[in-house]
């Protein structure tokens, strides 16, 4: 008979298969399953990407021997789909293979599935325990939650600065220039992994104009996320990296958008009022954009911090020093987790959400 302490490793396990899809499952969640007979796994899997068969199904795919489903234990870190989507219900999989037990951490916020899942599995009299380290399940998929929950992405800022809290130097508006470099190659690597793992990367009118960035993945295997830009007076010129037509990009203007044009680019109009930061989330969850991270300037994300709208802030802390220049953000809370290097630290701070 399996304990609760079997119950969490097992769940623990399901969670570490489901970050293999970090990156790849967006909008669906991460999901791992493992499939356990007299406490020896006999088969494991996840979702890989979006589209393609859920954790449940690859995890009973893997089975060698199928006569053993009727008396094992499935476990899953979210609640099985119970709905037609892109592939077919995961409960009904459970069911046909006649499982009889089903353990699972989180109750899916999906408002199709939302309990219909447990439901289904208990109307067919499969035992369904839930809440199996139900925390650790909610933060692995915090994108997820927050998206259905909040109806808006998952908000990470993120920017670089030095020992006496600049972000740049003072530099001409009419006079793009390269970026001056606070932290250091490591550093940019790790930068380049996080746009990996979220859908979208937003930058305001000043730093795409003055750094010219291309605001995708180099340095690291993986996919590029979605352009963000805000331009309200669509004053950026269509030579710049963004308007380059490799990876979609959006852009938020206050004018008429209807003779714009740019290749693999879409212009929205919203309201540029006190509310900016709740029209762009708004905007961007229309677009099914689960997580976003927010790279400057200085305007950018101190509005978003006076909006009390942000997840998560990841803080770079060169050692040197400009004596005078572009403020940084003032983060007034302690951060959650701190790493140091030679060269620079890294700070983490959470927001005290709620899903």
């Amino acid at each position: 008979m399996n304990t609760a302490n079997n119950h969490e490793q097992y769940i623990r396990r399901c969670l570490e298969l489901a970050k293999l899809g970090l990156g790849e499952t967006a909008p669906n969640p991460m999901v791992g399953s493992v499939i356990v007979h007299n406490n020896r796994i006999i088969g494991e899997g996840y979702h890989h990407r979006c589209g393609e068969p859920h954790a449940e199904v690859n995890a009973i795919n893997s089975v060698t021997d199928k006569s053993l489903l009727a008396e094992s234990t499935l476990y899953v870190n979210l609640e099985p789909c119970s709905h037609f989507g892109k592939t077919p219900p995961c409960a009904d999989l459970i069911i046909e293979n006649r499982i009889p037990r089903v353990v699972i951490a989180n109750v899916d916020p999906h408002r199709l599935v939302k309990g219909k899942g447990v439901e289904k599995l208990k109307n067919a009299g499969v035992e369904v325990i839930t809440d199996v380290l139900k925390s650790e399940g909610e933060e692995l998929n915090k994108r997820f939650f927050t998206y259905h929950r909040k109806s808006r992405p998952y908000i990470i800022l993120k920017w670089a600065q030095t020992d006496d809290r600049f972000i740049d130097i003072e530099r001409q508006p009419l006079s793009p220039q390269a970026p001056t470099w606070i932290t250091n190659e490591e550093a940019r690597i790790l930068v380049h992994k996080w746009r990996t793992e979220e859908q979208a990367i937003m930058v305001g009118t000043n730093t795409a104009f003055l750094d010219n960035p291309q605001l995708n993945v180099r340095n690291w295997p993986g996919n590029s996320p979605l352009r963000v830009i805000i331009d309200r007076h669509l004053r950026l010129p269509r030579n710049l990296n963004i308007f380059d037509g490799s990876t979609p990009t959006l852009v938020f203007t206050h004018k008429d958008t209807e003779e714009e044009e740019a290749p693999n680019t879409e212009f929205v109009t919203i309201p540029f009022d006190e509310y900016l930061p709740e029209h762009i989330m708004g905007e961007l969850f229309r677009h099914q954009v689960q997580s976003v991270i927010i790279e400057g300037g200085a305007k950018l994300l101190s509005s978003f911090i006076a909006a009390n709208l942000w997840d998560e802030a990841r803080v770079f802390t060169g050692n040197q020093y400009f004596g005078s220049g572009v403020a940084a953000p003032v983060m007034e809370k302690a951060p959650v987790a701190s790493e140091s290097w030679t060269e620079y630290k890294l700070d983490i701070f959470r927001n005290m959400f709620r899903f």
